[in-house]
């Protein structure tokens, strides 16, 4: 049986590198659908036109350029170019016309290890050892769906002198750690640059970058299990600010890397 988040990021196949999927509003963030999960709905779509469950998605950039409403999206994927060990795949989503977001995608089975080295994982209690945050009526839909229980970084809007903030997540029913559900983590919780803010603020996506850095060892992993995010930001300048992002497993795997700009903007 399919979870929720399946059901939300299901593509249907119209022939011809074309599909088509639902934008739900369960999954939106203050100023629309939240990006992780139309880069899960694109990687759904990626991988259904390559149909090769030996490659998984290892790298893919999205260009955010108008937010879709509730309802009826299509999708068109082309295959730019198919190699002996990857495939670089491009996708255009779009509603009523009107193109919403651009991706280019790599999907690609397992080199040799030949010089191996990994980061380690930061330190940080364990998910059972915190609280999740207690979800209101007044948050955003997105935070309907996934555990928060914060870990690391000084609390939102309380001006700190350093933008790093992150902590555990998983969604509300267990859910198999695929590179859809990685994508959706890298911009599940609250932007860093919060921490460093004193008042709230609107952080669209310009753009987002995500490595998925061990696939098969993330499937792998119990669908019940927290991931933690670490989440940091350097630099806020005309309004652009970068986030740099990571996804660690319970047992300290690095599962995704990823990158994104977003602008600062007056709320609604």
């Amino acid at each position: 049986m399919s979870t929720p988040f399946e059901l939300a990021t299901a593509v249907e196949p119209l022939g011809g590198g074309r599909f088509s999927a639902l934008c739900d509003v369960e999954w939106s963030a203050p100023r629309g659908p939240n990006g992780g999960y139309l880069a899960a709905i694109m990687i759904r779509a990626m991988a259904a036109e390559l149909g090769d469950a030996e490659r998984e998605a290892r790298s893919i950039t999205l260009h955010y350029l108008s937010p879709p409403s509730a309802g009826p999206m299509q999708i068109e994927v082309k295959v730019e170019r198919s190699g002996r060990t990857l495939t670089t795949l491009s996708a255009r989503l779009e509603q009523d016309g009107k193109c919403c977001l651009l991706a280019l995608g790599a999907f690609a089975g397992q080199f040799s290890d030949k010089r191996p080295f990994v980061a380690q994982m930061p330190k940080a209690r364990a998910a059972d050892q915190i609280e999740p945050i207690p979800v209101v009526e007044q948050m955003p839909p997105i935070a309907h769906q996934v555990q928060m229980r914060p870990a690391l970084g000084a609390l939102p809007f309380s001006g700190s002198d350093e933008a790093i903030s992150g902590g555990w997540m998983r969604l509300n029913e267990p859910q198999q750690l695929d590179s859809a559900a990685l994508a959706l983590y890298c911009d599940a919780w609250l932007p860093a640059v919060f921490t460093r803010l004193t008042e709230p603020v609107g952080a669209p996506t310009v753009d987002l970058t995500i490595h998925f850095r061990d696939p098969h060892a993330a499937l792998e992993i119990d669908a019940s299990e927290s991931v933690l995010g670490v989440f940091r930001c350097s630099t806020a300048i005309e309004g652009f600010v970068e986030e740099d992002g990571e996804i660690w497993s319970a047992d300290g795997r690095l599962l995704a890397h990823s990158r994104q700009l977003a602008l600062l903007v007056e709320p609604k």
